[in-house]
């Protein structure tokens, strides 16, 4: 039976990210992911935030103009608030294309990856798969999504509190518009979050996401009704893509480590519970984790486990939590007109650039751990 020192579940940004840091540091290394194709099954808007692109060199190629303008509307989408940055805040990426450069990038560092390979299970170091061999891994690293597997076989905390999204993305005319993210407070078709269109200049994306007990006709039927009148939408010039999903807005776990295996990404509940953004996050925790894994399987002192804690990182989330069950309440056109009115003055305003080009929008992690700026290029 073949044995590695890690097994990565789940081949996302955050999977490729943690384990090409551990082939780097000589451990022998396999990622599992039951799609056969990384270019499906995508969950992610793709959005990237400043301050992820100041601190990963994510390959330029892949993403799309920067983002300036935000418009923020009421439910009446009359008289929408704008929010200028004299930066690029935003820049959307083409992910099929970052998981294949994630990919390449985690096997040229010596990991091993396995694509159409379904985790099964994992018990006392044996991993079983669905049509495939087992093999014994020292160590098991859950990056496979929201409702992790992984996080249960190992006894782990699991996500209890989840929006979802859908979101329909296109190809648009190249420079018809001025790159434009659109924000539309309606809790009639995103009860509790958000509807939005965040056009580059060349794709749009454009999509819903709320809390699935107050979509009574379905997150299909509302995204449909939000793109027949969605503010800024663009004509498609090619092929729609479906993307969606559960996004856990809980903040991060508590329980995220034990001796068998540690979680990362959305498994971890690596989201920021306001914004409910996981790109920037999943890369920050990803690095932790990798640290942290390589020096337990070196040392094999339970101590070091520690550092991965959930509860240090959720002691940074009160105003973030604080600010979603605010927006969790907003259940009324009449509650969402008013909550917008407040941000028409200064310190709503100076409040909604903080929220949105802020540089807060996940934690820093324990900087004693942290690493030097990774070249992804």
């Amino acid at each position: 039976m073949q044995t590695v020192d890690v097994l990565v579940v789940g081949a996302g940004l955050a999977g490729l990210h943690t384990a090409r840091l551990l082939a780097e540091r000589d451990l022998t290394v396999m990622v599992v992911d039951r799609r056969r194709s990384l270019s499906t099954g995508i969950r992610t808007t793709g959005i990237f935030v400043r301050r992820t692109l100041d601190d990963f060199d994510l390959p330029d190629h892949l993403l799309g103009p920067g983002v300036r303008d935000v418009l923020l509307y009421p439910p009446s989408r009359r008289a929408p608030i704008r929010l200028t940055s004299d930066r690029d805040e935003y820049r959307v990426a083409d992910m099929a294309g970052v998981y294949a450069h994630a990919l390449r990038a985690a096997e040229l560092a010596g990991a091993q990856v396995r694509l159409g390979v379904r985790y099964v299970g994992a018990s006392a170091g044996t991993v079983r798969f669905a049509g495939a061999e087992p093999l014994v891994a020292r160590f098991v690293v859950g990056a496979d999504g929201a409702r992790s597997r992984v996080a249960r076989d190992l006894g782990l905390d699991v996500n209890r509190r989840f929006i979802v999204g859908a979101e329909l993305v296109h190809p648009i005319a190249s420079g018809s518009t001025t790159p434009t993210f659109h924000c539309v407070l309606d809790p009639r078709v995103a009860p509790g979050y958000l509807g939005w269109l965040i056009d580059d200049g060349r794709h749009a994306h454009l999509g819903v996401a709320g809390y699935p007990d107050a979509m009574r006709s379905g997150i299909r039927h509302l995204l449909e009704s939000f793109a027949a009148d969605a503010p800024g939408s663009t004509a498609p010039t090619g092929p729609i893509e479906r993307r969606g999903g559960p996004i856990p807005v809980g903040g991060v776990l508590r329980r995220l480590a034990c001796p068998a295996g540690l979680l990362v990404g959305d498994a971890a509940g690596a989201v920021s519970p306001l914004t409910a953004g996981g790109l920037d996050p999943c890369l920050r925790m990803s690095e932790l984790a990798a640290v942290v894994t390589a020096e337990y399987l070196r040392i094999g002192d339970r101590r070091i486990l520690h550092r991965y804690d959930g509860n240090a990182l959720r002691s940074r989330f009160r105003g973030r939590l604080a600010l979603r069950r605010i927006l969790a309440g907003i259940r009324s056109p009449a509650v969402a007109e008013a909550a917008v009115a407040v941000l028409r003055h200064r310190a709503g305003r100076l409040l909604a650039a903080r929220i949105l080009f802020g540089d807060n929008s996940f934690p820093d992690l324990d900087p004693r751990l942290s690493k030097p700026r990774i070249d992804y290029a």
